[in-house]
């Protein structure tokens, strides 16, 4: 879809003329969107964000990719997006790790 739409410049979601949204403009109009749409409250151009975020987090995208997703001007500011599903492969990578360790008979005491 990239490919196939026009842009003159790096934005590709701008207004109904062409340009940029500015500061919160475009998630006023997603708010509008949303509402008309009969969806719930919690719907928010933000939260569509944050999960972008988590999933590119899950599927073990680095930090400074996600950055450049995102827009997040901090690794700070990124964490609390992704601590969740950073969480959840963290642990799952861990228990892979000790099923493997006590498949092949190799079960090691807790420290």
């Amino acid at each position: 879809m990239l490919d196939v739409t026009p842009s003159e410049h790096l934005t590709f979601l701008v207004t109904a003329t062409g340009k940029p949204y500015g500061d919160n403009h475009f998630s006023e109009s997603f708010r509008e969107w949303c509402d008309a749409a009969g969806l719930p409250k919690r719907c928010s151009a933000h939260g569509l964000r944050k999960a972008a975020c988590r999933w590119l987090a899950e599927h073990e995208c680095s930090g400074p990719e996600i950055m450049a997703y995102s827009g997040h001007a901090t690794m700070k500011e990124l964490v609390r997006y992704t601590k969740a599903a950073d969480q959840a492969r963290l642990a799952r990578n861990a228990m892979t790790r000790t099923t493997t360790t006590v498949q092949k008979g190799a079960a090691q005491p807790m420290r």
